[in-house]
């Protein structure tokens, strides 16, 4: 099996860099303007697209996050705006997977999920809260439409742990670089580096460090020893606190700008 985003990490290794990888909630700041934003970051730089599926309950999120899928469910989005999203994304030439917790899958049905996302140009699912004892019948569909299953591992996972979430992950291992919800922060843990090490240690997969990251500078310094790059709030932060969409795009292309340079200065 060969993805977008298989693809991608043997580009970026042949090139010595990270891939930079946005985030962005599908129906957020609207559909359309989640459709121009993905634009904006492609034509700005940016490897992949992560599409947020917006949830209710997200464990894993920080306060801008959240912020954001609110705005993306009270505007109706559906798992069809999602996957509307991810094909904008795949269509524009970048490789796309979609992060969502387990319950939306669930109810749409683990195996119409799986072949939706392929349908759709999708690479792959993270998913968060999937744990891989639980994860019998989304790998059997994983496999079957061709589609990477990507697991989160954090500094508190255990070695042998590590080991056995590496094993069931297909396209790259989430690295979350902080124990805790997700959000911009002014320094990247020190734990990140630490927990990439240790992933490296039992597995060739792509290691991609996520939460945290929003100024060039960090995303030079995590690119030094990740294989990609994941920015989320800083993004979205963006989104929300600009009034003219207009205003809003120029300042994501500029920040997304900076940050592919960061992941290029990294090595």
């Amino acid at each position: 099996m060969s993805t977008a985003l298989d693809e991608l990490f043997v580009k970026v290794r042949s090139e010595n860099r990270a891939a930079l990888i946005a985030y962005i909630p599908a129906g957020f700041p609207s559909k359309s303007g989640c459709a121009r934003a993905i634009a904006v970051l492609v034509d700005a730089g940016v490897d992949a697209i992560e599409i947020g599926f917006p949830y209710s309950d997200p464990i894993m999120d920080g306060p801008t996050i959240q912020e954001a899928a609110e705005i993306a469910i009270k505007a109706g989005t559906t798992a069809a705006d999602v996957l509307s999203a991810l094909k904008t994304a795949s269509d524009a030439g970048v490789a796309a997977v979609v992060m969502t917790y387990w319950n939306p899958v669930e109810k749409y049905g683990v195996d119409e999920f799986a072949q939706a996302i392929a349908v759709h140009g999708g690479s792959g699912v993270i998913t968060p809260d999937l744990t891989i004892e639980e994860s019998g019948r989304w790998l059997a569909a994983t496999s079957a439409h061709a589609i990477n299953p990507i697991y989160v591992v954090a500094p508190s996972t255990s070695d042998a742990r590590l080991a056995q979430v590496a094993a069931k992950t297909g396209g790259f291992v989430y690295a979350a670089s902080v124990m805790g919800v997700t959000g911009a922060r002014a320094t990247v843990s020190v734990d990140a580096a630490a927990l990439v090490n240790r992933v490296r240690a039992v597995t060739s997969l792509p290691i991609c460090v996520g939460l945290g990251v929003s100024t060039r500078e960090q995303a030079k310094s995590v690119a030094a020893y990740a294989d990609g790059v994941i920015v989320g709030s800083a993004f979205i932060k963006i989104l929300l606190s600009n009034e003219s969409e207009e205003i809003a795009m120029n300042a994501l292309s500029f920040l997304a700008k900076e940050l592919a340079a960061g992941v290029r200065e990294g090595r």
